[in-house]
């Protein structure tokens, strides 16, 4: 059975981010690095249908949150490059 989640899009300038781990502190654990990019995390966490852990956070992709923040921006690929070779 395919399940199909329905919900309204996030404000601009957020992103709603699910993640799917087999314990609640590998979920918390990549929350944490996202929070460390983005600004204005809610978090939200799930029981998961196979004993696994479902979070959903909300990040504020428009707001800096610190030094690794600056790290994604730069990291950033210029417009109008393309991908290696080997990433093809």
């Amino acid at each position: 059975m395919k399940y199909i989640e329905t919900q309204t899009l996030p404000s601009l300038g957020h992103a709603e981010v699910r993640i799917i781990a087999h314990t609640p502190e590998a979920a918390r654990a990549v929350a944490e690095a996202l929070r460390h990019c983005f600004a204005g995390a809610e978090q939200r966490s799930y029981p998961g249908l196979h004993g696994d852990t479902r979070l959903h956070l909300t990040v504020d992709t428009a707001t800096p949150a610190g030094p690794v923040r600056s790290w994604l921006v730069a990291s950033t690929t210029p417009l109008g490059a393309g991908a290696h070779s080997d990433e093809i």
